[in-house]
C-alpha cells in the first residue's frame, strides 16, 4: 500500500490529485474498518488510518480515508475546537491553499464567511498570487495558510501580505515543515537536482526548510507569535495516538 501511494503521489499532477483523490481513499476504507483511530475533522473512526508519503519511508496511519486529513490538519481542528473562537463567532475566514478536508465543513458552518483562495488549486475559488492578496487592509478575522511558506519565493512579503489583510485583533495559523536540528532556516538555491533537494528540502518543490526560529520568521511579518506546545503540553498520550497527531510540532498562533 505504501509504495502504490507513493507512486501516486510522485507521479500525478496535485491538481487532479486535489479532485479525484478522496474517491480512491474512500474506496480503501472497507479494509481499515474498525474503532482505533479517530478523525477529529469528519468524526470516522478506523482501525487505523492509511499511509502517507512521497517515498517507501511514508508515515504509517497518516491519511484519513473518509476526509483525507493527515496528522497537522487533525492538529489544526483540534486546536481551534479547543483553544479559538473559529467555531463561536461571526468570522470572516480567508483559507490559503485550502486542504479538502476542510473545504465543505467550513462552507457549512453559518458563522463563517469563508473564502478560498490559491494560486493554482481548482478546490479555491479566487486564483491569487500570496505575494500580492487581491483583498483590502483589514479585511479578515482568520488567515489559514498551511504548508505554503516553503513553496513561495519570498516568505516574508507573503507572511506580510497575510498580516495586512487581516483585521487588528486578527489571527493566523501559518505551520510550515520544520527541522528543529536547525538553529535557523536552511536554504540553499545551489542545490538543483530534484532529488537532492528532496533529500535536504524533503519534497524536490521545497525552497527551503524552516528551523527552530519559524516563529522570529513569522514576526518578521509583523505578527506576535504565540508558540504554542499544545500536542506536548496539553493533550495526554491516548489522545495523541487516538487521532494520530505529530506528537512535536508547535502550533504557531499568529495574532494581529
Amino acid at each position: 500500500m505504501k509504495s502504490i501511494i507513493s507512486l501516486v503521489l510522485r507521479y500525478i499532477p496535485r491538481p487532479y490529485l486535489q479532485l479525484v483523490g478522496h474517491w480512491a481513499a474512500r474506496g480503501l476504507s472497507i479494509f481499515y474498518i474498525g474503532n482505533k483511530v479517530e478523525c477529529p475533522v469528519c468524526n470516522s473512526k478506523y482501525r487505523k488510518f492509511l499511509p502517507y508519503g512521497r517515498n517507501t519511508s511514508s508515515r504509517e496511519n497518516a491519511l484519513c480515508p473518509s476526509c483525507l486529513s493527515l496528522e497537522r490538519h487533525r492538529l489544526m481542528a483540534l486546536y481551534m475546537k479547543r483553544k479559538t473562537n473559529f467555531y463561536t463567532a461571526n468570522l470572516r475566514v480567508l483559507h490559503v491553499a485550502p486542504e479538502y478536508c476542510f473545504i465543505d465543513r467550513f462552507e457549512q458552518m453559518k458563522n463563517l464567511d469563508y473564502i478560498t483562495a490559491d494560486i493554482e488549486s481548482p478546490l479555491a475559488k479566487v486564483k491569487m498570487d500570496i505575494h500580492q492578496i487581491p483583498f483590502e487592509d483589514n479585511t479578515f478575522d482568520v488567515a489559514f495558510c498551511n504548508h505554503v511558506m516553503e513553496h513561495v519565493d519570498d516568505y516574508i512579503l507573503a507572511m506580510s501580505e497575510l498580516h495586512r489583510v487581516l483585521k487588528p485583533g486578527g489571527w493566523a495559523l501559518i505551520q510550515s515543515p520544520q527541522d528543529m536540528k536547525y538553529e535557523v532556516t536552511y536554504e540553499d538555491p545551489t542545490i538543483t537536482d530534484p532529488k537532492e533537494r528532496e533529500k535536504h528540502f524533503l519534497q524536490n518543490d521545497h525552497l527551503r526548510l524552516f528551523g527552530r526560529n519559524y516563529g522570529r520568521e513569522l514576526e518578521k511579518g509583523g505578527f506576535k507569535v504565540t508558540e504554542d506546545r499544545f500536542v506536548m503540553d496539553e493533550l495526554t498520550k491516548a489522545e495523541v495516538q487516538r487521532y494520530s497527531l505529530p506528537g512535536e510540532e508547535i502550533v504557531y498562533f499568529c495574532q494581529k
